[in-house]
């Protein structure tokens, strides 16, 4: 049918055992790999059938339309307005956009939904006016699903009982804090109380902020331990987590990944504390919400300014869009330094012409060329930050914005590889001892999570997490190299120091450097070949809008 025989093997793990009986009969199928173009299923089809390949064949139709939602969500959408799929399917070929659109509806892939309008306070005189014409939406079936589900938990969660009354709540955070020394500024109290109250609360912290985070977490442990209903933290990553658990060595508190709470058959705890929350995406935080007890609270710390999940959704945004849950912002932290600080200035559209910290906290480091910017990353990972700061090189995370090229993850891994382990790559281009960033989801972990490859047998590779946590990762395709990972790659991540990489042609924006500033907690270089178009982002740019249904569906409850 003209297709490469290099494909054979995706198509078998996409489509099964019988993917030659299943193209055969629907060529455009191939669309179902990300590799490939509609053009090239085009050409394979009219190869296949000749002049039967039709550009509005159903079966082209279908393939299509799965092919563009799944390229949206990975765009980060969870659904895609119906207009908006017509104009694409007829830059496609397709005459009969809306006839076709209602062929694809019938695909058991694809979820064809339809909302009113939501309702206006608006006063009328005479008749009633006539109902508006409906809100079509497409989505993957999948996501589109697990969407209603999440809005289903959340609503949920919203109605549970409070687990303390606020005159409690209050004596057990100011007890807590004067077993720390802390005096809280009423703001971190009241937003402590609304903890308690409220069965789904956002508490927003920017970067400045991060310290009243920590903060939040202990106040919010002597509740749920006074209240005798018991507290889960969980961060997005391993990395994420590790960082939690060196701020809160000195209490009884332990922070896991979403990944290992999700693998215990059920969560015991009255308050779920997550960290980092809008680094989690839809499907993850459905499966989340739905793992909660049923009278359980859920607590979302989040910096609003960074950038969103690296899947689709915006669960944060739309919580607090939908204003079904309670929203507090925590102060800054009084300790704030001037890393938080810039990366605060960065969220409101400022970055110095000169940045010159006097500890050093972040570094901008220039280069002519992606090249350049390579070579100097190396030298700073090798070199620099480890004789500045006391640290290791496998203390330091170089998180890369560049889509490719010099100075992308495949390149800087690749260097480090020759440098720091080098070997004949027998695990999938990996060696033991080799650090690897996981771009799968299995037993305990999900895509994200970075740590070591510390052995592998016939039934997998075992990999030690950033967290001390070892997991069996039997699928090889899950393994990729992590001594550079791309910034979607490290949201959810911290770690002691870290060199961001950006250049031209990278997604520049306010939120991708506010992020970058805020994964290393002791130092940040910024190797910079933007040159100025970076700063010129920071003032312009902030992330790309998604389309998403949740805070609709919050709603209408």
């Amino acid at each position: 049918m003209g297709a490469p025989e290099q494909l054979a093997a995706p198509l078998v793990a996409v489509l099964g055992p019988d993917a030659d009986a299943r193209i055969t009969a629907d060529p455009w199928r191939l669309l179902d790999l990300r590799s490939v173009t509609p053009r090239q299923a085009d050409y394979c089809a009219r190869t296949l059938l000749g002049e039967a390949a039709r550009p509005d064949d159903p079966r082209r139709v279908r393939a299509l339309v799965a092919h563009l939602l799944r390229r949206a969500s990975r765009d980060g959408h969870t659904a895609v307005e119906y207009g908006r799929m017509a104009r694409a399917l007829r830059g496609l070929g397709v005459a009969a956009a809306d006839a076709a659109l209602q062929a694809a509806a019938e695909d058991d892939r694809i979820l064809l939904v339809e909302d009113l309008p939501e309702e206006d306070d608006e006063e009328f005189d005479g008749d009633l006016p006539e109902p508006p014409a409906p809100e079509r939406f497409l989505a993957l079936a999948a996501l589109g699903e697990a969407e209603r589900r999440l809005a289903a938990e959340l609503v949920r969660m919203t109605a549970s009982e409070p687990v303390m009354d606020s005159a409690t709540a209050t004596e057990t955070v100011l007890a807590a804090a004067g077993k720390l020394g802390r005096d809280p500024a009423p703001e971190t109290v009241a937003a402590l109380v609304t903890v308690a109250l409220r069965g789904v609360a956002v508490l927003l912290c920017g970067p400045a902020a991060a310290g009243t985070g920590v903060e939040a977490i202990r106040y919010a442990a002597a509740i749920a331990a006074d209240s005798q209903v018991g507290m889960a933290l969980v961060a997005p990553s391993a990395s994420g987590a590790a960082a939690l658990n060196r701020a809160l060595a000195d209490t009884g508190v332990r922070a896991r990944t979403v990944a290992a709470l999700l693998a215990d058959p059920a969560v015991e705890a009255g308050l779920v504390v997550v960290d980092q929350a809008t680094a989690v995406d839809t499907e993850t935080f459905a499966a989340l919400a739905a793992a909660c007890p049923a009278e359980a609270h859920l607590v979302l710390l989040a910096d609003p300014g960074q950038l969103p999940s690296a899947g689709p959704g915006q669960v944060v945004a739309d919580l607090v869009a939908s204003r079904t849950a309670a929203v507090a912002v925590l102060p800054d932290a009084p300790d704030a330094g001037p890393r938080e600080a810039l990366a605060a200035g960065v969220g409101e559209g400022r970055l110095p012409d000169r940045v010159d910290l006097p500890g050093r906290e972040v570094v901008f480091v220039p280069a002519a060329s992606a090249g350049e910017a390579a070579h100097r990353t190396l030298q700073l990972v090798t070199d620099s930050i480890p004789r500045t700061f006391g640290l290791e090189p496998d203390q330091v995370q170089i998180v890369t914005a560049a889509p490719g090229g010099e100075a992308g993850a495949a390149a800087l891994n690749a260097a480090c590889k020759a440098r720091f382990n080098p070997g004949p790559g027998r695990v999938a281009g990996l060696d033991v001892g080799d650090r690897v960033l996981l771009a799968g989801r299995g037993a305990g972990y999900a895509p994200g999570d970075t740590g070591v490859l510390r052995g592998h047998d016939g039934s997998g590779a075992a990999v030690e997490l950033a967290d001390g946590t070892t997991v069996a990762v039997a699928h090889p395709a899950h393994l990729r190299p992590g001594w550079a990972v791309p910034l979607a790659a490290a949201l959810g991540g911290a770690w002691p120091a870290a060199v961001a990489v950006f250049t031209p042609d990278a997604a520049l924006s306010r939120p991708a450097l506010r992020t970058a500033l805020t994964r290393g907690q002791r130092h940040v270089s910024v190797v910079n070949a933007a040159g100025a178009e970076l700063a010129a982002a920071v003032r312009s740019t902030s992330a790309p809008p998604r389309s998403t249904r949740l805070a609709r569906l919050l709603r209408e409850g």
